[in-house]
């Protein structure tokens, strides 16, 4: 049988060119200031949340998500040649997963330059792939007091200045502090930081990261990189829910509107699991609420019914170390 629209409050049909007049006109910045009053409250409730490292400090993961659009009906979005796409950059605080700043571009932006947008907090970390590797960059955040972790680039050049010794048992082979080399990358990135190379036990294959941090354990550094695929279970829930083939309106402001209340549903949810105290995982909930959609019943009842149905997909194993 099929759901009835008025257990969610409507009681008639609604047609699509109705929400895609709706998502043309209304400014996107109503739905993106919305948000940040919920990302507030929702970053007070998660401030003390565990999230697997033994950090006090606030940690963030940078990251983007390309998501595909039609050139035809998104012209302004131009990415290739006979492509659309918008990208999602994304800054996420490790504590309960929670969206800290969300920049939505065209396809062609690229990443490292979210890194102008930033204004790094003191004593803060900033977990990033190497595609965020620009030593300018990197220096100011250096220079904030912030502390940023990512992955080397294998033709970084640098010298080594001195090592640390380290545990091989838990798959770190080295520690050691470094200084850049080449004339240019000195200039923007005059001081020495850190290198610690790891071979992951499970997966064997070697990773080499970068920091300006010189007091963390050198393994809490590479547990620090492997948190960041949290970034990447918001981006596949972004994806999942935001139903991309079927965007209610095309302009730039639709499209931004349909993001920003799509991050918006994201926060109060988990604003609800920490308020009611639910056990299940986030993305356990956001699951079976979008089984149940149009289910009249009580949220717990909805996830002992439905939790059984969500098949987990085990994915900080599949994440691990991206």
């Amino acid at each position: 049988m099929r759901p009835k629209l008025y257990h969610m409050g409507i009681r008639g049909k609604i047609s699509r060119s109705t929400l895609a007049d709706a998502n043309e006109t209304r400014d996107w910045r109503i739905f993106a200031e919305f948000a940040q009053v919920l990302i507030a409250e929702a970053k007070t409730l998660y401030a003390g949340e565990d999230f697997g490292v033994e950090i006090d400090s606030t940690v963030y993961a940078l990251d983007s998500t390309t998501i595909d659009l039609c050139l035809s009906l998104f012209p302004w979005a131009r990415f290739r040649k006979a492509k659309a796409a918008v990208k999602l950059h994304t800054l996420l605080d490790l504590r309960g997963s929670i969206p800290e700043f969300i920049h939505i571009t065209d396809g062609k932006f690229h990443d490292v330059n979210v890194l102008d947008l930033l204004i790094p907090a003191p004593g803060a970390f900033y977990v990033m792939d190497r595609g965020y590797i620009d030593f300018e960059r990197l220096y100011r955040i250096h220079e904030a007091g912030a502390f940023f972790v990512t992955r080397g680039k294998s033709n970084l050049q640098c010298r080594r200045q001195y090592s640390r010794a380290v545990d091989k048992t838990t798959g770190l082979r080295s520690d050691q502090t470094v200084v850049l080399t080449v004339p240019a990358s000195v200039k923007v990135y005059p001081t020495p930081f850190r290198r610690v190379r790891y071979l992951d036990p499970e997966t064997k294959k070697r990773f080499a990261f970068v920091t300006n941090n010189m007091s963390l354990p050198a393994l809490t550094i590479a547990q620090l990189y492997k948190a960041r695929w949290r970034v990447e279970l918001f981006f596949k829930w972004i994806k999942q829910h935001l139903r991309i083939k079927v965007f209610y309106g095309t302009s730039e402001n639709a499209v931004k509107t349909q993001v920003w209340i799509a991050v918006s549903v994201y926060v109060l949810v988990a604003i609800i699991k920490k308020r009611l105290q639910i056990q299940a995982s986030l993305y356990t909930i956001l699951q079976v609420l979008s089984i149940a959609t149009f289910e009249k019943m009580p949220i717990f009842k909805a996830l002992s019914e439905y939790e059984s149905e969500i098949v987990q997909d085990d994915s900080e194993k599949q994440l691990w170390l991206l």
